[in-house]
């Protein structure tokens, strides 16, 4: 019997949880076209970033999320995603270890500063920093605020703790 594969997949997560990796290599797996939600808060230029007002956030979301199908993946779980958690066919909650996740944000540092890595922003201390505070608050409030106030999508919700989760998922 052949399983049904997503067409529209939203992946949440921790900064180092792995989602941007995930999306990636589902996108080319399944020719899913991805997105980041930080690259939906924020206009990338060489100059700086420039953040999007509220409404042209919610506008590049929702025709995002009104194409046949797509990957969206990001810490985000405030009001302005619950349309994307709402029209997803799949939710992939990574809940990877906390440690884990605190050796990924420093090894992507180091490889960001050794220009090994790309990143869609400029790679300093500050950010640096804040990356583990971020980190801090999903596990102690994100992750909680997200199975409170989606809990009526926990039938289309897959929490993954390790890869091999993942792989059974889509095999």
């Amino acid at each position: 019997m052949n399983k049904i594969i997503p067409k529209r997949i939203h992946i949440i997560g921790s900064v180092g949880s792995g989602k941007t990796t995930l999306a990636k290599e589902l996108s080319l797996k399944l020719d899913i076209p991805y997105y980041e939600l930080d690259n939906v808060v924020w206009i990338r230029k060489e100059s700086g970033d420039i953040r999007r007002t509220e409404q042209e956030r919610e506008e590049y979301l929702n025709r995002i999320i009104q194409s046949e199908s797509w990957i969206i993946e990001g810490v985000h779980n405030e009001d302005w995603v619950s349309n994307c958690f709402q029209s997803a066919d799949l939710i992939i909650f990574l809940d990877t270890i906390y440690s884990l996740r605190t050796y990924r944000i420093i090894k992507r540092f180091l490889k960001q500063k050794l220009r090994l890595e790309k990143s869609n922003y400029k790679p300093t201390l500050k950010i640096f920093f804040k990356m583990f505070k971020w980190n801090r608050y999903f596990e102690d409030v994100g992750k909680v605020n997200f199975f409170k106030k989606y809990s009526m999508h926990k039938n289309k919700t897959e929490i993954i703790k390790d890869t091999n989760s993942i792989k059974q998922l889509f095999t």
